[in-house]
């Protein structure tokens, strides 16, 4: 009696697929610090080492310096702001807030400036609650966001499905 084994494509575009989905004629990558057009100091740093933290951990490409990458990774933080979500019904007071970051990032070929990947306003926001029961800091909606954000620009740089 045979039986049928579901199949998978070698091609994303064709079905299914096992592959990571990255770029298998890339290796390496070039990722300096985005660009900070904003007021909140220091996201820049902390954004591009989640992003190389995060190509690391999910990428087959190795993060080296702009003039050895295949690619270069740039990008600029356009605003980052807090966002009110809830308040409490007693008080009035802020309940839940978020932390909302928006960039533009460009993912080019350093051989020929071919763009690879580009995107504008990429936004990423996630809630915090400073409210007096949790009492979480602001530094934690920034740190998750920034995370998440790095998390979602390198989900990005996969192969177009």
């Amino acid at each position: 009696l045979p039986i049928a084994l579901p199949a998978c494509a070698s091609d994303p575009e064709k079905g299914y697929a096992f592959g990571s989905g990255h770029r298998t004629d890339v290796t390496t990558i070039a990722v300096p610090i985005f660009d900070n057009r904003t007021f909140s100091q220091g996201i820049e740093a902390e954004l591009t080492d989640a992003i190389v933290k995060e190509i690391h951990r999910v990428t087959p490409y190795r993060v080296t310096g702009r003039e050895a990458a295949e690619t270069v990774l740039t990008g600029a933080i356009t605003s980052a702001e807090i966002r009110r979500l809830s308040r409490q019904r007693d008080s009035g007071l802020l309940q839940e807030a978020a932390y909302d970051v928006a960039v533009n990032f460009e993912w080019k070929s350093n051989a020929d400036g071919k763009v690879l990947v580009s995107r504008r306003n990429f936004r990423t926001a996630k809630p915090f609650v400073p409210s007096k029961g949790a009492k979480e800091r602001l530094e934690f909606g920034q740190v998750s966001t920034i995370d998440q954000l790095a998390k979602d620009i390198v989900a990005e740089l996969r192969g177009s499905w």
